[in-house]
């Protein structure tokens, strides 16, 4: 049996959400990026690696998507919250560690701030666009 096609919301109710989601979204982005930043050059003992190798491995996946997220493009959110999860994972990953409890959790916790900001806001974006395209139901 099939459901009931459901009303999409207005653009009134869209816009102020998107523009949050994509404002937490954008602040979780950036918070992992610093914060990652901030460890390695104040915090992590690298044990005589190069500091500069060890940020450009772990920075450089997010840096790929800089452009579309200053840029607020939607497709590029919804790629970066693939990728995200893999720092997640090391985050999750991190908090098993001696001593790095929280680092570990403020990586997941950034990660998660940030995929869910961004599911949000790919889903009302997409939303916003169909009902500018005159579209009713979804």
């Amino acid at each position: 049996m099939a459901s009931k096609d459901k009303p999409l919301p207005p653009l009134h109710y869209l816009q102020p959400r998107i523009r949050i989601s994509r404002l937490i979204a954008l602040a979780g982005y950036l918070g992992l990026m610093l914060g990652m930043l901030a460890y390695n050059l104040l915090v992590a003992d690298m044990h005589g690696a190069n500091p500069v190798i060890i940020i450009g491995v772990q920075l450089f996946p997010l840096l790929i998507f800089l452009p579309g997220m200053l840029t607020a493009h939607v497709r590029t959110h919804a790629w970066l919250c693939f990728a995200i999860n893999l720092y997640f994972i090391q985050g999750v990953l991190i908090c098993f560690q001696p001593g790095r409890l929280y680092y570990g959790l403020f990586m997941s916790g950034f990660s998660v701030l940030y995929f869910l900001a961004a599911l949000y806001f790919v889903r009302w974006s997409f939303q916003a666009q169909r009902v500018q395209l005159g579209e009713t139901t979804r």
